[in-house]
């Protein structure tokens, strides 16, 4: 099968196109045939060896200390079952799934991938495309564990900086359907955007500093790290906290220091993909109370092109990769 492998970090350029071995399911696992998957930060992240220093030694530990342990990337997929193990009943071959692969050593960047079935497989959501349904893991999953490490609440203000990248779109519609008052900061391209996945306000980053309109927020969930919490410490209501899904070692300690001292708090976050998490969140797209947002769409072979895109960091949702299955041969019309 194809399938994009790197063998040592760096640039994009560490990703090649090969052929290796397809995988063969065990007995409690399911062999999907992968569609689409997706592009994220925490892929960049993990190509690069780009980490805080407090977790650079874990880190290397689990990635690899010399090289990559794992050899194909890729955090989440959805596809078709192409056959199952003996012990198999959760699903059947012809399923149309989607997947986080983050706790299966990866391998969304391939043309098949294994998965135990009572791991983070799911059936696809009959109202979604597979690009859609492979965003589910890495961008909704991921804007609801962040808003809920922030304690949000319903009625609270909210701002979300980064509100038109593949976490910040999510984002803005859970908090609104948790009941927030949301405000989103993006680009101008990008307003009307936000706008329609209900932003109660929208910001120009480019022509206002919220931080000067004397406005005063609940939560402050900066994605990409771009502000500061000195500078967005007058913008926080009593008891406010400042959350960031990217960080170093200064916010770190400042996490640290605020958790002791003072009322306004920092949080940095990691997301974990749950399987009650993603189940609510596939609800939620089933009832259509919200919707993956894509951005650009990059064929297999061009993954190192579609890593390049997401470090610029001005992605309008996700970057997803077609991995080149005939997908409407195999599900007799049902890709949409």
């Amino acid at each position: 099968m194809k399938a994009i492998i790197y063998t040592k970090y760096g640039p994009p350029e560490v990703l090649q196109l090969k052929e290796v071995e397809k995988p063969k399911p065990k007995d409690n696992e399911v062999l999907i045939k992968v569609y689409t998957t997706t592009v994220t930060r925490g892929d960049s992240r993990m190509r690069s060896f780009t980490v805080p220093v407090l977790m650079w030694l874990p880190a290397r530990i689990y990635l690899g200390i010399r090289k990559p342990k794992r050899a194909i990337l890729g955090m989440s997929l959805a596809g078709k079952i192409e056959s199952v193990g003996k012990n198999v009943t959760k699903f059947k071959k012809g399923d149309l799934v989607f997947a986080s692969t983050f706790g299966e050593n990866f391998g969304g960047y391939a043309e098949y991938k294994c998965m135990p079935e009572n791991g983070m497989v799911f059936i696809k959501p009959s109202n979604v495309s597979f690009e859609e349904a492979a965003a589910i893991p890495g961008g909704s999953n991921m804007a609801l564990r962040f808003l809920r490490k922030g304690n949000i609440q319903k009625g609270q203000k909210v701002l979300i900086y980064g509100a038109s990248g593949a976490v910040g779109t999510s984002a803005v519609q859970i908090a609104k359907y948790l009941g927030a008052e949301t405000t989103g900061v993006c680009s101008s391209a990008n307003i009307e955007l936000v706008k329609s996945l209900g932003a109660d306000k929208v910001i120009d980053y480019t022509k206002e500093d919220f931080t000067q309109s004397g406005e005063t927020y609940d939560l402050i969930f900066d994605i990409l790290g771009k502000s500061s919490f000195s500078r967005c410490k007058s913008s926080l209501k009593q008891n406010g906290r400042y959350l960031l899904a990217s960080f170093k070692m200064k916010q770190l300690f400042q996490m640290l220091w605020t958790s002791m001292i003072g009322s306004k708090r920092v949080i940095c976050a990691l997301a974990i993909d749950k399987q009650e998490d993603l189940i609510f969140i596939k609800e939620l797209i089933e009832a259509g109370k919200i919707k993956s947002v894509i951005d650009r769409r990059f064929p297999l072979e061009q993954t190192a092109e579609a890593h390049r895109y997401v470090e610029k960091g001005h992605n309008k949702g996700k970057a997803v990769i077609t991995v080149g299955h005939n997908k409407k041969k195999d599900t007799k019309n049902e890709f949409r």
